[in-house]
């Protein structure tokens, strides 16, 4: 089996970091773009290195679909570490286990401690339970790879405890972009549910509680349905068993084909089956399918399960984002849930990189309500707007910095000045990454022409001097140059080539230190400069 660009990559990633020492490692794959692929294959070398590999999940499902997989795309066959089904005596190099039953101190025992020399979790957004951390302190020496869905690096922050770096992440955006998914549309439904009363546990919304809040609505949510999804493949997630079932039945009443599954379903097979079958074209289920389900010809999702974790968030959404023959998008239906907390995902958190971003996409989302909306154009319009109005902060700042006699350019400046999204909006996840920055880092970003003293973790050192290097490399301003032009009215320095600033530069100081004549800086735009040390 030939594997996609990205998924050789993100292979060849994962080895990498193993090689550097990063024995623990992560690698980020959004729903529907081949993560068990991927780790077939990355078992199938272990296996040729001589190695014993542990694939290691939460659920039956999970398990049975990564033996399937691994069996068609290496031709691997696994053992099975499962109530009481036991790997211990079998010749295969390949075992599949279950958390639940692994982490018993009774079935742990029995393993020696180099017994695995790797592990695989897959849905690693998991690990940070009790029930894998046993299972990985006595494995101590094993390397490690968690592969998970896991849209943004805020999730990642709680994943660095127990990983030690990033190896490869294929995101959202770029999937569609490249053809792999399907484009995401998001309709808004003028629809305000309220969830002040609701409760939190485990860092998420009560389950309990929300199907409380949730019954009110469920006849004027069908309504708005049958608008929308009559003529589309629709899941819907629901809080609570009985909730969903209720609903189901007012679906039926509305003119939709539905059905429902949930854990004690007899006849869940059956029902999945006929769905894709089209028998029926919506099916309510109680969270059942947010991992271990695929249906690629799903063309709705109605998320009536709100909450605060995005890798949840992002499983829902996934059950309809794979390719199909004749779909041309996801139509992803999003409520107004009313509540005081801001940290509710919205359709804009699966593609935006940053709060800031998903807070005014969101907003925009909710002025148009009249039609569904692109999430790509969405969030290219929240990141304009966004932008604008940093622009506009900046501009204060800068004023107040010409003042200042300091040659060296502010972190922000910089960042915004070479429209750099990914050091603006960084926040440190792994345990290196949150130190604090090392004298040397300091010593060669102050050297460089950044002013260090806003450098407060290793991390953001480390990504600063990187891209100072690529910078370098290809012939673009240094810090220096901007902080000198933009002190002089000049706008986004940090897109220019370094030769552009260098002739600027120099035709001001033969000008006396003072602007050319015919100059106006804030709406100057440099004539490219060839350079044929940089092939341009």
């Amino acid at each position: 089996m030939e594997l996609r660009p990205y998924q050789e990559e993100s292979k060849t990633a994962v080895f990498e970091e193993w090689n550097k020492g990063n024995l623990k490692t992560l690698l980020v794959l959004p729903t529907g773009c081949g993560k068990t692929i991927v780790f077939a294959k990355i078992t199938e070398d272990c296996v040729r290195n001589g190695e014993r590999v542990l694939i290691l999940a939460h659920r039956g499902e999970l398990l049975d679909q990564a033996s399937d997989k691994i069996a068609k795309a290496t031709g691997l066959m696994c053992a099975t570490e499962k109530a009481e089904q036991s790997c211990i005596g079998s010749w295969f190099r390949v075992v599949v286990g279950s958390v639940q039953t692994l982490m018993r101190e009774k079935r742990l025992s029995q393993f020696d401690k180099d017994y695995f020399d790797t592990i695989i979790i897959d849905e690693a957004h998991h690990c940070i339970s009790d029930s894998y951390q046993n299972v990985l302190r006595h494995f101590s020496d094993a390397k490690v790879l968690g592969v998970t869905a896991t849209p943004d690096r805020g999730d990642m922050k709680n994943l660095g405890s127990v990983f030690q770096s990033l190896a490869y992440e294929y995101t959202l955006p770029k999937a569609i972009k490249e053809g792999y998914l399907t484009p995401i549309k998001a309709q808004t439904i003028p629809l305000k549910l309220d969830l002040t009363g609701v409760g939190t546990q485990a860092g998420d919304f009560k389950t309990a509680d929300l199907g409380t809040a949730l019954d009110p609505y469920l006849y004027q949510i069908a309504d708005e349905m049958a608008k929308y999804c009559l003529n589309r493949k629709t899941v819907v997630f629901l809080p609570l068993v009985k909730t969903s079932q209720k609903f189901r039945d007012i679906l039926c009443e509305r003119g939709f084909k539905a059905a429902e599954v949930n854990g004690s379903s007899a006849d869940r097979a059956e029902i999945l089956q006929d769905f894709e079958n089209n028998k029926y074209n919506v099916l309510c289920n109680s969270m059942l399918l947010t991992e271990g389900w695929d249906c690629p010809s799903v063309d709705c999702i109605v998320v009536l399960r709100p909450t605060k974790v995005r890798a949840l968030y992002s499983q829902m959404v996934g059950r309809g984002t794979r390719l199909f023959p004749g779909k041309e998008s996801l139509l992803l239906l999003d409520f107004l849930w009313h509540t005081e907390r801001h940290e509710l995902c919205h359709p804009a958190h699966l593609i935006c990189e940053n709060d800031e971003v998903a807070q005014q996409m969101t907003k925009n989302l909710e002025e148009s309500a009249a039609c569904p909306v692109d999430l790509e154009e969405a969030e290219k319009k929240a990141s304009e707007d966004v932008i604008a109005q940093r622009e506009e902060a900046l501009a204060k700042v800068l004023k107040e910095m010409k003042n200042r006699k300091r040659k060296l350019v502010d972190p922000l400046q910089f960042e915004m000045s070479i429209q750099a999204e990914d050091l603006t909006n960084y926040v440190p996840s792994f345990g290196w990454e949150m130190g604090p920055a090392s004298d040397k880092q300091l010593a060669k970003l102050e050297k460089l022409g950044i002013f260090p003293d806003q450098i407060d973790n290793a991390g953001k050192a480390t990504k600063l001097l990187e891209r100072l290097e690529k910078r370098r490399t290809a012939g673009l301003t240094t810090p220096k140059q901007i902080r000198f032009l933009e002190s002089r009215g000049f706008n986004h320095v940090g897109t220019w080539q370094f030769e552009s600033a260098k002739n600027m530069i120099d035709r001001i100081a033969a000008n006396g230190w003072n602007i050319p004549h015919g100059i106006i800086p804030n709406e100057y735009v440099p004539e490219p400069v060839r350079n044929e040390a940089f092939g341009w």
